[in-house]
């Protein structure tokens, strides 16, 4: 098919395509949030300052070299 031998017909294609998919997207409804209350655990406070324990060993010279070689 010579494409542009019909452009006209694609244009007009083209052109129904998306006057039709903004009408359908116009007609979609917004979204509604929700309100959400969180509780007084969840919220940071300069009073309680959240303590991440990391419990794991250095690592040596050695491994650091080894681990640096794979990545």
């Amino acid at each position: 098919m010579n494409i542009m031998k019909h452009m006209e017909a694609v244009f007009v294609v083209a052109m129904s395509l998306a006057v039709s998919g903004s009408y359908l997207l116009d007609t979609i409804p917004e979204a509604q949030a929700r309100n959400y209350n969180a509780d007084a655990a969840m919220v940071a406070s300069g009073a309680k300052m959240a303590v991440v324990t990391v419990s794991a060993k250095r690592l040596s010279s050695e491994e650091k070299q080894a681990a640096g070689a794979r990545g």
